[in-house]
């Protein structure tokens, strides 16, 4: 549990690396000369390579927990709507946090393979290393800021008090370290200012998304009523309509009727919303509301660390009285085609890159692992 590693840390491991770091200082005070290689200059030359295997196993371990991070805050990128949908894979049946997301993998792959190329020795790196470490500590102490503010309650001027000498301190060391910008230290510069392109053009664009899409749409309580004074043809089973706004009609049940012109006996809107909390409780899953007699509303909530699961959603509602037989159920999903306009609220580079994001994102049908031979898909052409 966390006990036993905390206890490991405070008796063992930070115990140890002061005591490595108060070696190096002494060392180089001692002999200026070992300031090039300070760690392994500590040990004799019989221990050198030992030192090095061991330098070399504490890497691996340090990369796979860099990349393990990477899937999990990717992953909760994707949950609070600030990427697009990437694959995840999860690699355990016990443990939900253990998953892999092959895009990453490869765009982590492609950087560090660039990083290699560009600075070629560890000393070059320095500059870029120093500038990363000292951004992320002001943005973490930011961060927190806000956190114990506005989350813990604490008034303005106790959270300022406590934070306020942090940033001020981190602060100094990053100044210190943007006058090495030119000599390495604009490559972090340049991937944070990418990934803040990327999210700020993707929570944009989908917003305007959602303005378009709520034009081809119609109120679904006014809907129902609509349909109960003219009712279409009916044909047997149960259709899922999957759409993010519950309170409209979904694009692909408004095609369907307008070119099909029938309708199941039972109709359910799904919508999959993510929350601001790590988890969701398994009783506040979803929530069911049946609108009419052919008409249900089916609202699952997901927390930022979960992976959506339609037939897992249809488990919760089986113990909610709201049973699908899957092999009698048609998932309709809208296929949306984007196109570019002249009346448009994004410059044309932002409009392109987000267009280029949209077709680069995940099936739907993959992600929420609905079955795939029960799929119907309704293209649509969206000018955003």
């Amino acid at each position: 549990g966390r006990k036993p590693i905390q206890l490991a840390w405070s008796s063992v491991v930070l115990p140890s690396l002061i005591l490595n770091y108060l070696g190096q200082g002494a060392l180089v005070l001692a002999h200026p000369e070992t300031i090039e290689s300070p760690l392994y200059r500590l040990y004799p030359s019989w221990a050198l390579i030992p030192l090095v295997l061991l330098a070399t196993c504490a890497t691996v371990i340090a990369s796979q927990a860099v990349i393990t991070g990477a899937f999990s805050l990717t992953r909760q990128a994707i949950q609070l709507g600030l990427l697009p949908r990437f694959a995840i894979r999860h690699t355990s049946e016990s443990m939900a946090g253990q998953i892999y997301l092959p895009r990453v993998n490869w765009l982590i792959f492609c950087g560090v393979v660039a990083v290699v190329i560009l600075f070629q020795s560890s000393s070059k790196l320095a500059s870029a290393y120093g500038i990363s470490v000292t951004a992320t500590m002001v943005i973490d102490s930011a961060m927190a800021f806000f956190v114990i503010w506005k989350l813990w309650k604490w008034p303005l001027w106790r959270a300022l008090a406590l934070i306020t000498p942090l940033i001020l301190l981190e602060q100094a060391f990053f100044t210190a370290n943007m006058l090495k910008v030119f000599e390495g230290g604009w490559f972090p510069l340049i991937i944070g200012l990418m990934m803040c392109l990327i999210i700020f053009t993707w929570v944009h664009g989908s917003k305007v998304l959602a303005r378009a899409t709520k034009k081809n749409e119609a109120d679904l309580e006014w809907l129902t009523r609509h349909l109960e004074q003219k009712p279409p043809h009916r044909v047997p089973g149960t259709a899922v309509f999957l759409t993010g706004d519950p309170e409209s009609a979904p694009t692909a049940l408004m095609h369907n009727l307008k070119h099909n012109r029938v309708l199941h006996e039972r109709n359910i809107i799904l919508t999959i919303r993510s929350t601001d909390s790590p988890r969701v409780p398994r009783h506040d899953r979803v929530q069911i509301e049946r609108i009419s007699d052919g008409f249900i509303r089916v609202i699952a909530y997901y927390g930022f660390m979960e992976t959506p699961s339609v037939p897992k959603i249809f488990e919760h509602c089986r113990r909610k009285d709201l049973s699908v037989d899957f092999p009698a159920t048609s998932f309709f999903l809208s296929r949306r085609s984007l196109r570019t306009t002249a009346k448009t609220t994004m410059p044309r580079w932002q409009e392109r890159l987000f267009i280029w994001l949209t077709r680069r994102s995940e099936d739907a049908t993959e992600y929420f692992k609905i079955p795939t031979d029960r799929v119907v898909e309704v293209g649509t052409q969206i000018a955003i």
